[in-house]
């Protein structure tokens, strides 16, 4: 059986492989994240939001947009893009722009709201009851006149 100070830990002070690979995940997402910042100045402001920089790798710029008109938008655009890009270091030899479409995974959908009828509607509908022939669209037609807003 080993004991506690076997184990090895992430955090530990002292030199180990697993400080090395944080360390490294760490500035490659702070990269990543600075990337995204540029190409976000880059994209007009009317499409950056709910675009997300994915990759560039090869001279293969790759975006994701929230929704297929935003992703279709921004490949009518896709050219301005580049050009805004290229004057950074990091993006000087893009020549493709991909966008993927990713939408959300959830949306907050509120519940539908009843509105009840005006008493101009109530009116309306009782008058067109008292035409009917028909014994059961008369009944409904006063059940509907009788959701009446105060």
């Amino acid at each position: 059986m080993t004991g506690k100070n076997d184990q090895k830990t992430i955090f530990s002070k002292g030199p180990s492989s697993g400080n090395r690979t944080l360390r490294e995940l760490m500035s490659r997402a702070e990269l990543h994240l600075q990337a995204e910042q540029l190409v976000l100045a880059a994209i007009p402001t009317e499409l950056a939001e709910g675009t997300r920089f994915v990759s560039c790798s090869d001279g293969e710029l790759v975006l994701s947009a929230d929704n297929a008109s935003k992703a279709t938008r921004l490949r009518f655009r896709q050219h301005e893009i580049m050009s805004a890009l290229r004057e950074n270091e990091l993006f000087r030899y893009v020549w493709k722009v991909k966008i993927k479409v990713s939408p959300p995974r959830f949306t907050h959908r509120s519940k539908p709201v009843k509105e009840l009828l005006s008493k101009e509607n109530a009116r309306l509908l009782q008058e067109e009851a008292g035409h009917t022939k028909d014994k059961a669209l008369r009944e409904v037609l006063e059940k509907l006149a009788s959701h009446v807003r105060d």
